[in-house]
């Protein structure tokens, strides 16, 4: 069987922490920033877990069993 090719975007998005959740960073953060209050963005800034539900795809794109 070949080998399964990561998917390139998603590697460069998540990272897997040592108990196998998933990590992400929020969206929103980029550009624009001028608009947003300090609040908003300061939230932004805090590291999020991928949901449950999505995981499943998200293992798939980055080859984790």
């Amino acid at each position: 069987m070949p080998k399964l090719k990561t998917n390139s975007g998603a590697k460069k998005r998540f990272t897997l922490t040592g108990t196998g959740k998933i990590k992400r960073k929020h969206a929103f953060k980029s550009h624009i920033l001028t608009k947003k209050t300090k609040k908003q963005k300061r939230n932004l800034t805090h590291i999020g877990l991928v949901a449950a539900v999505d995981a499943n795809n998200v293992k798939r794109m980055l080859c984790i069993k």
